[in-house]
């Protein structure tokens, strides 16, 4: 494993190779790290897989470097999945449309759709971008973390996750923290439903804002597999509780106007939920490396952004742990 800190033509022109050579590379974007293979290399994809210890039915977002490319992998495009992808692409969206011939089975965990994203971060861009020019269509890149683990948002964080497990010729780029924090926003495309599969900093109302239609919220995916959907997911080896009500030696996060509790531990003090989002991983992260047996949240309630964390944290305690 060799780590890459300096955002240079040379390094990430060693990067892409090494995609194309069908080794992986971590990757930083503005939501999380990814763990990148090329999209096309089964063998490539298949150590995704292991590395992650990640169901092979769960299947892989593409990430491509401009809209053009939308067209080798998806098929049948409705104008809204298009005028969506123009007004938010690059940046954290995650479109959901019928595949095309070129996205196979192990990378779609054999349905008939694929995601599609273009992050927005210069070193990820830079990278996907060099990539294609050496031939390659594009790269699936899952959270750079073990299956169901607390995501990623620094170079740190991905050899603390998954270090030893990779290979001395696989690479790391060191783009520095994630500026938003959680993964993207996923809205899948079918017929003529749009739906939010996957909350995130692209929100409902902008989604149907752009789109001119109601995107429903499935209480029942019916058999659709895409990563995040899982009740329980993005946890820590904590057990987390969504409650006020810490006790001493116990974690807590919440906003910095919410008065810690007596003997609690302090993981994060944002100011808002922007800043939650970034802290909130780094947060879950801390309280595993202190130890901690139990971890308290309060989850900002103002703001459509909201949703969205509080969609991470119900999932990081599986939906059960209440009030402790």
């Amino acid at each position: 494993m060799k780590i890459v800190v300096e955002s240079t033509d040379n390094a990430i022109k060693e990067a892409a190779q090494s995609l194309i050579e069908g080794r992986l590379v971590a990757f930083p974007t503005e939501t999380v790290y990814g763990l990148g293979a090329d999209a096309n290399n089964q063998k490539a994809v298949s150590r995704i897989y292991e590395v992650k210890n990640r169901p092979r039915n769960h299947p892989l977002i593409v990430h491509i470097s401009s809209i053009n490319q939308v067209y080798k992998w998806a098929r049948n495009i409705p104008e809204e999945a298009l005028n969506l992808a123009n007004r938010y692409w690059p940046g954290p969206l995650t479109i959901v449309l019928q595949r095309s011939d070129l996205a196979k089975d192990f990378l779609t965990g054999n349905q008939e759709f694929v995601g599609l994203r273009i992050p927005n971060h210069t070193m990820a861009l830079k990278l996907l971008e060099e990539f294609e020019k050496l031939g390659g269509n594009g790269v699936v890149a899952p959270s750079a973390n073990k299956f169901g683990a607390v995501s990623p948002t620094t170079a740190l964080d991905v050899i603390d996750e998954i270090g030893n497990d990779l290979g001395q010729n696989d690479l790391i780029l060191d783009g520095g923290k994630c500026i938003i924090g959680i993964e993207s926003t996923v809205v899948k495309f079918a017929k003529e439903t749009i739906e939010l599969i996957r909350p995130g900093a692209v929100t409902l109302s902008q989604i149907e804002k752009f789109t001119g239609k109601i995107v429903s919220k499935p209480q029942e995916k019916l058999g659709f597999r895409f990563p995040g959907i899982l009740d329980k997911h993005y946890s820590p080896v904590a057990k987390v509780f969504i409650s006020n009500k810490a006790m001493p030696g116990d974690g807590f996060i919440a906003l910095n106007e919410l008065e810690t509790p007596k003997g609690a531990i302090r993981l994060a003090s944002p100011n808002n939920p922007t800043e939650y989002a970034q802290q909130l991983y780094q947060a879950l992260r801390l309280g595993d490396k202190k130890k901690l047996g139990r971890i308290f949240v309060v989850p900002p309630i103002i703001g459509e952004f909201s949703e969205s964390i509080f969609d991470r944290i119900k999932k990081a305690n599986g939906g059960l742990n209440l009030d402790g």
